[in-house]
């Protein structure tokens, strides 16, 4: 167990309706948005360097995704980056097919090195390329167990004080010292484009209303794994769990996510 009132958690961000900015990929910047916006924040998706210095001002939180990298694309996520970081703004990195291609893991790496990170989501193959070149990943997919990455994870997290996340079927969560799985979730969220960036911008959500960035991630991966939960109990194929998700993420109560909530430092 944590000691999280993930209760008060998620009432303050319902209140507060953080605004969320995000530089991501084509394929999910509607499913984020609407995921965002269910759970009762505010999500903007600019991307052109002319205005994310200024988007990025407003917002309580910054998601950069890689998923649909250009050069033009790159220079805004450091430009909206940097200025986040000026501005005390937390920052949230997904690297998307990280060790894939090489635009993709040089681009992270990049990220890593030249932003203050608050948080990287990735699967395990993802987190693993940032430390090596032999790591391959299956386009975005995962080829290696959340399990193989931890001790990278760990060692990572430690090197950029930063929280690192892995999901999987146990999402795991270290900021180099302490590890908290995260048990929530549902086999059918591997079947919907675009739940582990989703999963991503509901972290950005509560990065939004705390200033602790390990339990921002551990509140929105539970947060997001049991509305997995909630929208598989009722539903057995992926078109109708995709909507049912959405639906979960709005109707799950502060009193609900306090009771349902597994997570477990170990």
């Amino acid at each position: 167990m944590v000691d999280y009132d993930l209760r008060l958690l998620l009432e303050r961000l319902r209140n507060e309706k953080p605004l969320v900015h995000n530089i991501t990929n084509y394929v999910v910047m509607n499913f984020t948005a609407n995921t965002l916006l269910a759970m009762g924040a505010s999500p903007v998706m600019a991307h052109a360097k002319e205005e994310v210095e200024e988007m990025v001002s407003f917002a309580s939180a910054f998601v950069i995704n890689i998923g649909t990298l250009s050069e033009h694309w790159i220079e805004s996520m450091l430009r909206a980056g940097r200025k986040a970081n000026e501005l005390g703004v937390p920052v949230i990195l997904d690297p998307v097919g990280s060790g894939a291609t090489s635009l993709r893991t040089k681009t992270f790496r990049q990220l890593v090195k030249e932003l203050k990170l608050a948080v990287v989501r990735g699967n395990a193959s993802e987190i693993l390329s940032i430390a090596s070149d032999a790591i391959k990943t299956k386009g975005v997919d995962a080829a290696h167990d959340p399990e193989q990455a931890l001790e990278t994870a760990r060692e990572v997290a430690k090197e950029i004080d930063s929280v690192v996340a892995i999901t999987g079927s146990v999402d795991l969560v270290t900021d180099g010292e302490k590890v908290i799985r995260c048990y929530n979730g549902h086999p059918l969220l591997g079947s919907v484009t675009g739940t582990g960036c989703a999963a991503t911008t509901t972290i950005a959500a509560f990065a939004g209303v705390t200033k602790d960035p390990l339990e921002a991630t551990s509140a929105g991966l539970a947060f997001f794994g049991l509305a997995g939960e909630l929208a598989g109990a009722k539903v057995k194929s992926p078109g109708s769990f995709m909507i049912s998700l959405l639906d979960a993420l709005y109707e799950i109560t502060p009193e609900e996510f306090l009771e349902k909530a597994r997570l477990e430092e170990v």
